[in-house]
């Protein structure tokens, strides 16, 4: 197996103290991630996989536990901005479970990625023009930065590799499938934001 790895926000250690910051560079996590699975095979690229479907669960729960609550109250039509984002998020999550349920092998895999590619990369688009640009906006540094922390604990809760006793990250996903990653995903974000 390569020892490249795509990179992750926050692995230059950067603050990334604005939540628009930290959500814009996981969009861009999210297409390495991507590149990577489309590039890799075999074992590699089911590692890949795992780890692109970890950052998508992770991102879009907490995306809905906190930009979307903010974004609901926090400016003008952010409701029915929030509304056609959970709409994209829905359908890229039924492509995702069908994802899921394929091996990386299986002819079917690339078209249905790619499908998923599309889908998500038009919802991250329309995310940073409707929903991330208006937040900026509508809030102080503060605000912005408490959002980031609680992100950033959503993120800091899945875990990133294999445990001892687990000897892939395909079985280290089978300890939490995407069901319970987000359950403790909204947890994790809870508990940061002091809810």
């Amino acid at each position: 197996m390569s020892d490249l790895r795509t990179p992750h926000a926050g692995d230059d250690m950067a603050k990334d103290d604005d939540v628009v910051t930290l959500l814009m560079r996981q969009h861009g996590d999210i297409r390495n991630l991507f590149d990577e699975v489309e590039s890799a095979e075999g074992e590699e690229r089911r590692d890949a996989f795992r780890r692109l479907v970890r950052l998508l669960a992770v991102h879009e729960t907490a995306e809905e536990e906190v930009v979307h609550p903010f974004a609901r109250k926090g400016f003008p039509g952010g409701e029915q901005v929030v509304q056609d984002r959970l709409a994209e998020e829905k359908a890229a999550k039924e492509t995702l479970v069908a994802l899921d349920e394929l091996d990386t092998d299986d002819p079917k895999f690339m078209p249905q990625l790619l499908k998923l590619r599309k889908d998500v990369q038009a919802h991250a688009r329309a995310e940073e023009r409707y929903e991330f640009s208006h937040i900026r906006r509508s809030t102080d540094a503060a605000n912005l930065a408490a959002m980031a922390k609680a992100i950033r604990a959503a993120e800091a809760m899945a875990p990133t590799r294999p445990h001892p006793g687990v000897e892939s990250g395909a079985k280290n996903m089978a300890l939490g499938p995407v069901a319970a990653l987000m359950d403790r995903t909204k947890d994790a974000v809870r508990k940061a934001m002091g809810k």
